[in-house]
């Protein structure tokens, strides 16, 4: 995966032109914008920068982490408000845990789908342990449309989804893509937060919660 997102770094924000999912994806952003609005943010898998760059300007701080250098280049380069946003080269498991009040909320996009099921549940109790309880959880993910998605090339015994999807170099790599439903997510985010509330339009879906 980190080789993968490295290879990709020049060209990971294709995805966002897609003409048929910008009034979706706008719509996302201003309900990101919205709930981190004042808020102390730590960013995980922050990849080019993207959405860092969106609600950087309404969250009162940002501390953007990604494993990938490469990716961590691109969003560096980009233009924040001053003294709002730092970047850390980290991964999430080696995050050490949060100080008092250090955050009141935590961000990823598009990450969720890349955890293993088998290890959703403890990612959570770990996310709760950098950030502090009752921070509040921010995740957004994609919904899987024909036509517009990437096809889903296998399943695995436990229903995690996998992708073909093309390197630079012309070679082809399987990338893991899960889609879940809303049941899905409740069933499993339940028993780790409280006060869960999703909003899905055609093609993103937005998970809010605080965590415990």
């Amino acid at each position: 995966m980190r080789e993968y997102y490295a290879q990709r770094a020049q060209t990971l924000e294709k995805v966002y032109q897609k003409p048929e999912r910008q009034r979706d994806l706008r719509e996302i952003q201003d309900k990101v914008q919205e709930v981190l609005k004042d808020q102390r943010v730590l960013e995980v898998a922050c990849g080019t920068g993207y959405w860092t760059e969106r609600f950087a300007p309404q969250a009162t701080s940002v501390v953007a982490t990604d494993y990938c250098q490469p990716v961590l280049d691109v969003a560096q380069a980009k233009s924040y408000p001053e003294g709002k946003v730092q970047f850390a080269l980290a991964d999430l498991h080696d995050l050490p845990a949060a100080t008092a009040d250090q955050y009141t909320a935590c961000f990823a996009g598009f990450f969720w789908s890349h955890v293993m099921r088998d290890d959703q549940t403890s990612l959570l109790g770990h996310l709760s342990k950098v950030t502090g309880k009752g921070t509040t959880l921010v995740l957004i993910d994609n919904n899987y449309v024909e036509g517009s998605s990437t096809v889903i090339a296998r399943t695995d015994l436990a229903g995690n989804t996998f992708q073909l999807r093309k390197q630079e170099d012309g070679s082809r790599v399987e990338i893991l893509k899960n889609f879940p439903t809303d049941s899905a997510l409740r069933k499993k985010f339940g028993p780790a937060v409280r006060d869960i509330r999703i909003f899905r339009n055609t093609y993103y879906w937005m998970l809010t919660c605080v965590l415990k």
